[in-house]
């Protein structure tokens, strides 16, 4: 395909990141809006010379959107990206990739029937520094891994889950949850992303500080396919909020992080994975990162822009985004196995 691709966004929310992101990207343009909220179609329209729709289905019809960014309310993703790929359109879509592992297996055959690519929005994998990680474990530098633990104590105020754009915020057919799912789902796709395959969950929740339907702090244990045992701490209710952190080790050393910040990297001896002091000096206490720990609109759309700029490769080489639906599917599975978990009160197995 010659000439830029055009995108177009579904949902002004989080979809003002994706706006930013394409306005960025190399060789990508921002075509179009699709929002109900006219307000919101205006700002934007002011902000980037787009078109704009209330109208989905002629939206679709837009024949210069080769691109649909989905960043509806979590529960609509699927529904928005099938109608997206039967009208011949590519889609990126929002993190999570839906709320529930079955609506996602629909969008994905909905893209391979139409042949259309299809992308989750999982950023913190772009990230260099958890690159750096995932590549030092997939080198064996850390040995047999022992342990993988995500902790993230954010918070969000009562009137984040309120008002004409929060109240499916913290419910569960929208948001199929709330500070696992919504918030936690990235530190959930990382811990699986660094330590390879969640087999076992054991998991409990509850409403601590909210007036919501869903939960507001979570906590679990998860059992490896590799033998590694972990843990998962997530919640909204931790004022003024903290940075996410994760620790990492195995029988030859141990990697600690939090957000983009390199806390610590001690290696057994060895020359090819010892770097402790270069890779503090370039991702230490000096790394500039943006946090959502208290704002859900802090964070930096650089993330963003990579992966729409690796969907304009994909669309162009024609091959498959880096992060795929069908990879993206596995925190959804993952975070759905500790919520069962937690109202059974046993283990689950994944995948039972």
């Amino acid at each position: 395909m010659q000439g830029d691709i055009g995108f177009g966004v579904v949902g002004l929310g989080m979809g003002r990141h994706h706006c930013n992101a394409i306005r960025v990207a190399e060789g990508a343009r921002l075509v179009a809006v699709c929002d109900a909220d006219e307000e919101r179609l205006r700002i934007v329209a002011e902000e980037h010379g787009c078109e704009t729709y209330t109208d989905f289905q002629k939206f679709l019809a837009n024949g210069s959107v080769d691109v649909v960014n989905i960043a509806t309310p979590s529960g609509l993703h699927a529904e928005f990206a099938i109608l997206a790929a039967r009208a011949g359109k590519h889609v990126i879509v929002e993190k999570p990739a839906d709320i529930a592992v079955e609506p996602i297996d629909e969008m994905i055959e909905a893209c391979e029937k139409n042949n259309v690519k299809a992308a989750g929005i999982f950023q913190a994998r772009f990230d260099p520094l958890n690159i750096r990680i995932r590549a030092a474990i997939d080198a064996g530098c850390l040995g047999k891994l022992i342990g993988i633990h995500g902790h993230l104590p954010w918070y969000r105020a009562q009137d984040y889950y309120s008002g004409i754009h929060g109240s499916w915020k913290g419910t569960w057919n929208m948001d199929g949850g709330g500070s696992l799912m919504n918030q936690g789902v990235h530190t959930v796709d990382l811990l699986q992303w660094f330590g390879g395959a969640v087999k076992t969950v054991f998991g409990q929740f509850g409403i601590f500080a909210h007036d919501i339907e869903s939960e507001d702090q979570v906590a679990a244990v998860l059992g490896f396919t590799s033998g590694a045992l972990g843990t998962l701490y997530t919640t909204t209710c931790c004022y003024p909020g903290y940075n996410q952190r994760i620790t990492l080790y195995g029988e030859r050393g141990s990697i600690v992080k939090e957000e983009g910040k390199l806390i610590s990297w001690k290696m057994i001896d060895d020359p090819n994975c010892v770097e402790e002091n270069d890779l503090i000096s370039q991702y230490g206490a000096n790394a500039e990162k943006d946090s959502r720990a208290a704002d859900p609109m802090a964070a930096s759309f650089s993330g963003h822009a990579e992966i729409v700029t690796d969907m304009v490769a994909a669309i162009r080489e024609d091959r498959n985004p880096v992060i795929s639906l069908a990879s993206a599917r596995n925190a959804v599975e993952i975070i759905n196995s500790i919520y069962a978990s937690g109202r059974k009160g046993v283990p689950m197995t994944l995948g039972d």
